[in-house]
């Protein structure tokens, strides 16, 4: 699948790969682009734009304990997939969606949601764990399409835990 073009439910190609160490100006760009509501649901809080800092860390990734992949159009960056292991518990990592507006409800979450699941689990990864907002019920479908099982954690100030068990 990486590497190659895939067409969304309305016909609209996207190329998907691995994040790399020089997507820091595509990656502000595509960031800029997204609506306020669409970075509050990925970074649950309000984030008006990426620091150096930040973007080092979203694209400076060595795939084994902390993996990311780009959906493009064109070259554009419009959707973005992670996972980090956690460092206490190697076989659980943490993960995070975010598509761009344009692209929303058009199948590409389900994409990047499927290749972080085969990609965690080729590493060696059993569980996920994400934080959600509560009003995004799109992010807590991505969970229950990936993992088998999922674990309510809590719920604090707005905000779901979820671990998701991944199927063998």
């Amino acid at each position: 699948m990486l590497g190659s073009t895939l067409t969304l439910s309305d016909g609209t190609p996207v190329e998907l790969r691995p994040i790399r160490a020089g997507d820091k100006e595509a990656l502000r760009s595509g960031y800029e682009r997204l609506s306020d509501r669409s970075r509050l649901r990925r970074f649950l809080g309000p984030k008006p734009r990426l620091t150096a800092s930040d973007l080092r860390y979203l694209t400076e990734v060595d795939g084994v304990n902390h993996y990311a992949v780009v959906a493009l159009w064109g070259r554009d960056i419009v959707g973005v997939a992670r996972w980090v292991r956690l460092v206490d518990d190697p076989e659980e990592a943490e993960v995070a969606v975010v598509v761009g507006d344009p692209l929303q409800g058009k199948g590409l979450g389900k994409i990047l949601a499927r290749n972080l699941a085969d990609t965690a689990r080729a590493r060696g990864i059993r569980r996920i764990r994400a934080s959600i907002l509560s009003e995004n019920p799109p992010a807590m479908a991505l969970m229950r399409l990936i993992a088998g099982r999922l674990t309510d954690g809590g719920h604090r100030q707005g905000i779901h835990e979820v671990v998701g068990e991944l199927a063998a």
